[in-house]
């Protein structure tokens, strides 16, 4: 059972009880510098590219450098790349030891560091090596997001918009009537309801066997794909998922799921919010395609995706048509046909 402890901008996400224990606490560099007086055991290089076995090794190697054992906690201290990799480790290493989440971005502290999935990425694909492995704690200080750079911020608010989209309508028109700053004061509030409405789809199908969880990646197969063709290089998560969003709208459009004009809507409200709507997405679309045939959705070769039918709902599709989807990435693309 998940709870979520409310103090004033810190929230405690519990999944089960645990005794306190030594600790070995891993970060990134950006997080290293900008908090100096922090106790850390182990200091990795910032982004994606430190998702892979590289780094994966580097990190079990640390632990049994320092004798870490069974009863040990690692902690995660850092966004998303970091929670996914130390996680992975932490459920490997010795066939698994506690782990701490305290993410420092929006955008994990409202996704990645809520549901248990831990995981890596291989070069076919993104997280495509992982596992089901929840913290025993989700620790989250909003002092945090005081500390990103705007971008960074804005790949968050890609994820707090999702959730409007596909779960919470009036989260949705709350966004878009006024859109989030890091110093808003209603960022807690905001924060908060996010992770309730993770945790509520988290704890109805918590291993992705019903459906229901699945339909937390609208924007997802077409995002992680644009991530893939461009070596996570020139967008940030939040930045692909946003035209994931917006393509996965166009899609159900244009399947007649959708009513005419839902994407546009969307796309109006992410522009507002300082995300990207069309770009460079990696080359041939037919390709893209091709990368989004690894998303875990898929089945027997077809695209299975989470798609939005009105603001505030969704569905999961099997069987999405090839044709649609090349036809929607060759439109709103900038580098199609590459």
């Amino acid at each position: 059972m998940i709870t979520v402890q409310t103090h004033h901008g810190f929230y405690c996400v519990k999944f089960e009880p645990f005794e306190r224990s030594d600790f070995f606490t891993i970060t990134d560099a950006h997080v290293a510098k900008l908090y100096p007086n922090l106790r850390v055991d182990l200091i990795l290089e910032p982004g994606e590219s430190s998702k892979d076995f590289v780094h994966y090794q580097q990190v079990i190697a640390a632990l049994a450098d320092a004798r870490v054992q069974r009863k040990s906690t690692v902690v995660a201290l850092g966004g998303g790349v970091i929670g996914d990799l130390v996680g992975f480790a932490a459920a490997t290493y010795m066939r698994g030891i506690r782990f701490i989440q305290v993410p420092t971005t929006l955008l994990a502290q409202v996704d990645s560091s809520v549901g248990g999935k831990v995981g890596i990425d291989l070069p076919q694909g993104k997280n495509l090596v992982g596992a089901f492995y929840p913290p025993c704690e989700v620790i989250v200080d909003t002092r945090f997001i005081q500390s990103l750079p705007l971008r960074e911020f804005r790949c968050g608010l890609a994820e707090v918009l999702k959730y409007g989209l596909i779960l919470d309508q009036e989260l949705w028109n709350q966004l878009i009537a006024s859109p989030l700053t890091a110093l808003s004061t209603e960022l807690s509030s905001v924060i908060e309801r996010c992770i309730r409405l993770k945790a509520d789809v988290v704890e109805s199908d918590e291993f992705e066997t019903k459906g229901e969880r699945a339909k937390l990646n609208f924007g997802h197969t077409v995002g992680h794909a644009i991530e893939v063709r461009t070596g996570y290089e020139k967008y940030t998560h939040g930045e692909a998922i946003s035209l994931g969003m917006v393509a996965e709208s166009w899609i159900a459009e244009k399947m007649g799921i959708a009513k005419r004009g839902l994407s546009e809507a969307i796309q109006t409200g992410l522009v507002q919010n300082g995300l990207p709507v069309r770009g460079l997405l990696g080359g041939n679309p037919s390709d893209l395609v091709q990368s989004m045939k690894l998303d875990k959705k898929s089945e027997n070769g077809t695209l299975v995706m989470s798609l939005v039918t009105d603001i505030g709902t969704c569905e999961l599709v099997k069987d999405v048509p090839e044709s649609v989807v090349v036809e929607v990435l060759s439109e709103m693309s900038d580098d199609a046909g590459m």
